[in-house]
C-alpha cells in the first residue's frame, strides 16, 4: 500500500465521521506511513474547545488520536491481521504548535517494536514545515 484514500482508510480501522481523524495514507514504505488529516472550522470540537470568541484550536486529545489511528493503519499493514487495535499507552507527547482550522496536519509514523499482538509506535504531526507534536504511542490488538 503505498496510498490509501477515505474509503480505503474506512475498510482498515473501525472509526468513522465525526471520529475518523485521517483522510488520507500518501505514502507508506516498510515500517513508515505518512498520512494528512484536512482540519476544517466544521469539525465537531471546534464548537466547545475555546468557544467564540476564542481561537480555533484543535484540541491536543484529538491530535493524539489521530496518532493513534494512523499508528493502528500503520501496525495493521506491519502486523497483518484484522482485530481492533486499541490505545494502550501514550509516552512522551509534547505539543509544540497549535493546530488551526484550514491547516492540513501531515501524521508521519514510523515502527518502533512490534509483536505479534502489540506496537510501539513514534508518530510526529506537522503543519507545514513545522512539528507541532509528537508521541509514541502503544496499540494492543484482539484477535
Amino acid at each position: 500500500m503505498a496510498k490509501m484514500n477515505i474509503e480505503e482508510i474506512k475498510d482498515k480501522i473501525e472509526l468513522r465521521y465525526p471520529y475518523l481523524l485521517v483522510d488520507r495514507v500518501t505514502e507508506r514504505e516498510g515500517d513508515k506511513l505518512v498520512a494528512l488529516k484536512n482540519v476544517t472550522i466544521n469539525e465537531p470540537f471546534f464548537q466547545g474547545h475555546f468557544p467564540e470568541p476564542g481561537p480555533s484550536v484543535m484540541p491536543g486529545t484529538m491530535i493524539v488520536e489521530g496518532m493513534a489511528q494512523v499508528s493502528g493503519l500503520l501496525a495493521r499493514e506491519v502486523l497483518g491481521g484484522e482485530g481492533i487495535g486499541y490505545l494502550v499507552g501514550v509516552d512522551g507527547a509534547k505539543f509544540r504548535g497549535k493546530v488551526t482550522p484550514g491547516d492540513q496536519l501531515v501524521l508521519k509514523a514510523e515502527m518502533k517494536r512490534a509483536r505479534s499482538k502489540m506496537c510501539k509506535v513514534g508518530v510526529k504531526g506537522y503543519v507545514d514545515e513545522d512539528l507541532v507534536a509528537e508521541a509514541e504511542i502503544t496499540l494492543a490488538f484482539d484477535d
